[in-house]
C-alpha cells in the first residue's frame, strides 16, 4: 500500500488560495535586504532583487516606494501627481515615447514635505 494516495499531492493545491503566488519582495525602499530573506547566487535564477551597495539609496522611486516614503497611500501620490503638486519624471525609451512607470525623485519628495511643514 502506498505512503500517499495518488491524487493527496493535487487536492493539497486545489485547497490552497487560487491564482498565483505572491513574489515576496527581496528589498525595502533603501535597498536593504528583509531579515531571513534567501539570496541565490545563481545568476539564472530569474529573480531580479535589488541590492545596494554599502549606504547607496536609489535617487528614483516608483509609485509605491514613494507613497512609503511619504507615509500615505499610493492613490494619494497618484493625485499629487496628477494636480500637479508632485512631478513625475520622465525617462525617454527612444522614437519620441516615454517610460510609462511613474517615477519620482527623492528630492522633490524632500521639498514637498517642506513645504507641508511650512503652511
Amino acid at each position: 500500500m502506498p505512503d500517499e494516495l495518488p491524487l493527496a499531492a493535487a487536492s493539497a493545491r486545489l485547497r490552497r488560495k487560487p491564482g498565483r503566488p505572491k513574489k515576496e519582495s527581496s528589498a525595502s525602499i533603501t535597498g536593504e535586504a528583509h531579515p531571513g530573506t534567501p539570496r541565490s547566487n545563481n545568476s539564472n535564477s530569474g529573480a531580479v532583487a535589488y541590492e545596494a551597495v554599502g549606504s547607496l539609496q536609489p535617487r528614483l522611486l516608483d509609485l509605491k516606494a514613494a507613497a512609503a516614503y511619504l507615509g500615505v497611500s499610493s492613490w494619494t501620490v497618484r493625485d499629487l501627481e496628477t494636480n500637479g503638486t508632485l512631478r513625475r519624471v520622465n525617462i525617454p525609451s527612444g522614437a519620441g515615447r516615454e517610460l510609462r512607470k511613474l517615477l519620482f525623485d527623492r528630492q522633490d519628495l524632500d521639498r514637498l514635505v517642506e513645504t507641508w511643514k511650512a503652511s
